[in-house]
């Protein structure tokens, strides 16, 4: 099953593009080759321009002493798990100590080096970090594989707080749906909301059909349509009828 994320709002959306950052530099951070951790430093670069909100560190922390205070209303509750549900507000205490310590914008550190920021102005350049551009980076990039992975995660540390609070929301917010089967008749589909607030979408649907859904959607109404590709990669419209489980989460 192939799995469609759609968010109804900009705070989710940027939280959605965080995560996607993360998971990217973890994979090239874990490699070897210098080109690989270049990937993984311009993505920090990514993540900061993505993060550069200034009420992103407090909008999480409010978020976060909501999920606790809901959850803590389930403790007397026999049905639920007492082990899963502690392990949850351990996490979500952990993490709210450790972003309450950070001082200052996210990525402050950063953008006070001036050897990282001069990379950064290159880096938006097609190939300005080539070597007689940044021959210190040229430099940097020949030690050795595990110098310069100690060196990219010490420039990371500091954001690590960070993504593990847009890990706990993101996580609460996928498991306060509840899954539907649904048959989009010749390709499209269409619900009323009547007005319901809604955070964000998820549809998963088995990818053997080659259908890829095209999703709008607002408080009022939410229409999918699914497409398929050509030979030339363009989408056009998916014939026939379309089975998906269709999930709405909202906290």
């Amino acid at each position: 099953m192939t799995v469609y994320e759609y968010p109804f709002n900009e705070r989710i959306r940027t939280l959605l593009r965080l995560e996607d950052l993360y998971e990217k530099f973890s994979f090239f951070i874990q490699h070897d080759h210098p080109l690989q951790h270049h990937v993984a430093l311009a993505t920090i670069y990514e993540m900061l321009e993505v993060s550069g909100r200034a009420d992103l560190k407090s909008d999480l922390l409010q978020e976060l002493e909501r999920q606790k205070q809901t959850l803590l209303g389930f403790k007397a509750n026999p049905n639920v798990e007492a082990s899963r549900l502690n392990a949850i507000l351990s996490d979500i205490e952990k993490t709210s100590t450790a972003l309450l310590g950070l001082q200052g914008r996210t990525g402050q550190h950063i953008r006070e080096n001036e050897w990282l920021m001069s990379i950064r102005g290159r880096t938006i350049i097609p190939g300005g970090a080539c070597e007689f551009d940044l021959p210190s980076y040229h430099a940097w990039q020949s030690q050795p594989a595990e110098q310069r992975r100690s060196d990219i995660m010490g420039w990371f540390g500091p954001l690590e707080p960070l993504f593990s609070a847009i890990n706990i929301v993101l996580r609460l917010l996928r498991e306060s749906g509840r899954a539907t089967q649904i048959v989009a008749i010749s390709g499209s589909f269409q619900q009323m909301l009547q007005g319901r607030t809604y955070q964000m979408l998820r549809v998963h649907i088995d990818e053997k059909l080659g259908a890829i859904p095209e999703i709008s959607a607002n408080k009022y109404v939410l229409w999918i349509r699914f497409t398929t590709q050509g030979g030339d990669m363009k989408p056009k419209p998916f014939e026939g009828d379309v089975p998906f489980d269709l999930t709405l989460c909202n906290f």
